[in-house]
């Protein structure tokens, strides 16, 4: 008998921009219109099928700070209301994968996109204008980058690119279904960092299913797969892995923290679970199952035998998810006493055994726990 392990993940993509055969979406280069602005930049078409992002990113003299350059298509675009909850997709490659400046953008309920994306929502009527950081990895190869649409807010700063509201803080300032039908214009950016810029663009969708980041290079990946790409609690949208020690810039958290083994002391950040964009305690209601985030096994149920407001405070007092003998699911864990690290039998890694005056204690990362349950096929 032979069982395997498998998540159900949707699959739909709306196609933004693509550039092969007579489908090529037409790309307009506009460098920092800032009076003494010395950004340059071009846009062109390779007749492989890609576009090509060039140029460079410098200060403006009288600010003193950072200019930009960018490509933007104008149009109607086909509506990818369906998709509200995924991502924007981009297959991409560079040579400059140390440029910290690359953005995308969209617009969508403005009667002026180009107005919108002007103002970032900092003027008045400019709002409409969702924009989100991605970053790419080294490599030859084109690669997806994936950035959730829970990071694109429609207010940032037009000086920095930075948001100035982000979707976490506030909903207003996220895409919604509604603006995803009607989408009229779509940018690529290279704004807020100098330096060269090189990017290659193959295309530009919006996806429903949500794929899995880059995992750690093989010699530190612990993990007996992929993390899932639908984690609970809005892990998922933890895209850059927030933690003291280096890893892959494009780790997600969960990857460098169930993962990498670089990270085995470190935990992610304390009182995520509280985080603005997190708030597990608020989606849990009764008693929970918690999952192992790559293979889907159970590992905790909480409360069991305490009130909420009992597993609460034993977070609280500690930072991170806390439970207790009676919520382990022990033929899924493997805790080593001496060290403190705990893992899933297949192999994650999950935090830290740390018992207190009350007894046994698991202080776990919810970014290992926050899984779905595997279906089991035999």
């Amino acid at each position: 008998m032979r069982v395997s392990l498998i998540f159900a993940v949707a699959a739909a993509d709306v196609q933004l921009a693509s550039f092969e055969g007579s489908s090529v979406t037409k790309f307009v280069e506009l460098n920092d219109p800032v009076m003494g602005g010395e950004s340059t930049g071009t846009w062109k078409v390779d007749g492989s099928g890609f576009g090509v992002f060039d140029g460079e990113v410098k200060d403006v003299p009288s600010l003193k700070a950072p200019g930009f350059i960018k490509a933007a298509a104008d149009g109607s675009f086909p509506d990818a209301s369906g998709e509200a909850g995924g991502d924007l997709v981009l297959s991409v490659r560079t040579t400059t994968p140390e440029y910290a400046g690359f953005r995308v953008s969209f617009a969508s309920g403005t009667a002026s996109p180009s107005y919108a994306c002007a103002g970032g929502g900092s003027i008045p009527l400019s709002r409409g204008c969702f924009k989100a950081k991605f970053s790419v990895p080294a490599g030859s190869d084109f690669t997806e980058v994936r950035v959730p649409l829970s990071q694109f807010s429609d207010k940032w700063s037009p000086s920095t690119g930075e948001q100035t509201t982000t979707c976490a803080d506030d909903k207003d300032v996220c895409p919604t279904a509604s603006t995803l039908k009607g989408i009229k214009r779509v940018e690529v950016w290279a704004e807020g960092a100098d330096g060269k810029v090189h990017l290659e663009i193959q295309s530009i969708k919006v996806s429903k299913g949500q794929a899995l980041g880059a995992r750690p290079p093989t010699k530190f990946d612990k993990c007996s797969g992929p993390v899932q790409g639908n984690l609970r609690y809005g892990i998922s949208g933890r895209t850059t892995p927030t933690v003291p020690v280096t890893v892959d810039a494009n780790e997600t958290l969960a990857e460098a923290v169930c993962c990498d083994t670089r990270t085995s002391a470190n935990a992610e950040p304390q009182f995520l679970y509280e985080a603005p964009d997190i708030q597990m305690f608020s989606k849990l209601d009764t008693v929970t199952t918690f999952y192992d985030s790559v293979c889907g096994l159970p590992l905790f149920r909480a409360p069991m035998n305490r009130s909420m407001d009992e597993f609460k405070t034993d977070t609280e007092n500690h930072g991170w998810p806390s439970f207790r003998t009676e919520e382990a699911i022990m033929e899924n864990l493997v805790t080593d006493t001496k060290t403190g690290f705990v893992y899933s039998k297949c192999g994650t890694h999950l935090g830290s055994y740390l018992p207190d005056e009350k007894g046994e204690r698991w202080c776990m990362d919810l970014s290992c726990v926050s899984g779905n349950p595997a279906k089991v096929l035999v």
